[in-house]
């Protein structure tokens, strides 16, 4: 397999030898499933919250937490989509494919390069990074709930061009995270191309999913892959606990009002961003 291009410090934390916490399987369900119930009850999979968790509380490595955090967001995405098709007729996301193909034209070339360097960063500077980007999300997602602003009036080529800009930017963030990047996506869609909130949702998904499978590929040919096989059960239970959460959350969407949910959500994230830029 080939490795990365990053210095001696990286490629030693990759190799997935440094010794982490080790769970319980059902402790490591619960934590999944918390996660997701989270994420559930503001309509995403709940990775953003699970990436402090994998640094803070299992003890994984900035850039294994990325890739562990990538492969289980992409379990969620490809078990969430069928269900949101349910909810959105199929019909309707088509009807959007030139906003798919739009932000798609920047979000796989991003993907790309935020997988690479994060493949390429020393670990004290991708802690940093990592932190920088959930104050990001958080700001992200206080403006998806209260910003309240309507889409922009641009024209066609403008509209085009943010697209793509745009779609870059969230690739490289996406990648850098190992998120499925709703969470940017959603508003992003909202803003340039006036769909409503709810068939954003689901053309996010169709633009996470392949978005997901690049960085996915370049994370592949670097050593720090290896961390996959040797938490495949880690993985696995906690992907499971994170898309029964997703679906309790979902039932339980509306229950806990905006108002007192959302700014909660924003303080655990500006927290755990705190914990992982002093992580060591």
């Amino acid at each position: 397999m080939a490795t990365g291009g990053g210095d001696s410090e990286t490629q030693t934390n990759a190799r997935g030898d440094a010794g982490h916490r080790k769970p319980s399987l059902t402790w490591t369900f619960a934590a999944g499933a918390g996660i997701g119930v989270l994420g559930g009850m503001i309509g995403l999979g709940g990775a953003e919250f699970r990436l402090p968790l994998l640094i803070g509380l299992f003890g994984f490595l900035a850039l294994q937490a990325v890739i562990l955090n990538k492969a289980m967001s992409l379990i969620v995405v490809l078990t969430a989509l069928p269900a949101r098709l349910v909810s959105v007729p199929y019909a309707e996301v088509v009807a959007q494919w030139s906003v798919i193909v739009n932000l798609l034209g920047g979000t796989l070339i991003g993907a790309w390069v935020g997988a690479t360097w994060a493949t390429r960063m020393r670990s004290a500077t991708l802690y940093r990074v990592l932190a920088a980007l959930l104050v990001l999300i958080a700001i992200a997602l206080a403006w998806s709930h209260f910003g309240g602003t309507g889409a922009l009036d641009l024209s066609p080529v403008t509209r085009t061009v943010a697209g793509i800009a745009a779609g870059l930017a969230i690739g490289v963030v996406a990648a850098l995270m190992g998120v499925a990047g709703g969470e940017l996506l959603i508003p992003a869609i909202v803003l340039l191309f006036a769909v409503d909130i709810k068939t954003a949702g689901s053309l996010s998904l169709a633009v996470s999913l392949p978005t997901m499978l690049v960085a996915f590929a370049r994370y592949s040919r670097d050593q720090s892959f290896q961390v996959l096989r040797g938490n495949a059960k880690f993985v696995a239970t906690m992907s499971a606990g994170s898309i029964i959460g997703t679906v309790l959350g979902g039932l339980l969407l509306g229950v806990v009002p905006d108002a007192v949910l959302i700014p909660l959500l924003v303080s655990l994230l500006l927290l755990s961003s705190v914990k992982v830029w002093r992580h060591q």
